[in-house]
């Protein structure tokens, strides 16, 4: 009786997992994926190649392979400089160990940009007394 309990107990738990995970959206699976890879990824280095307006194409090598993969950010906007093609360039990035083909350049809780900041320009002063 009580194996009986236990298992309806786990079938319901797999039904609810599967139904739960049904129901997201693109966008929630997206946002899942590039946390994840977050959470467990390896970071590495990889090179911006072409930035488009939503779209961030980069290339790194993992044992040897090099890859070549895009991200989208149109729901990370907020994160990106306002002159996105700045960024073309050296960039850190993470990939899952299991499928180094899973990676990311940016995300809600991290980002491998590396932004240049503009600096100002030094204030030309005037010889005193002249």
């Amino acid at each position: 009786m009580i194996v009986l309990a236990v298992l309806v107990v786990a079938v319901l738990a797999v039904g609810i997992y599967f139904l739960i995970r049904s129901r997201l959206t693109p966008k929630d699976k997206e946002k899942r994926r590039r946390l994840t890879v977050n959470q467990f990824g390896r970071i590495g280095d990889a090179t911006i190649t072409e930035v488009d307006d939503n779209t961030i194409y980069y290339e790194y090598s993992v044992r040897g392979v090099v890859y070549t993969a895009s991200q989208d950010i149109s729901t990370l906007r907020e994160h990106i400089p306002t002159d996105p093609d700045r960024l073309i360039g050296p960039v850190g990035l993470k990939y899952s160990t299991r499928n180094p083909a899973n990676s990311i350049i940016i995300c809600e809780e991290w980002s491998g940009l590396r932004t240049n900041p503009v600096k100002p320009a030094p204030e030309l002063s005037s010889p005193q007394g002249v």
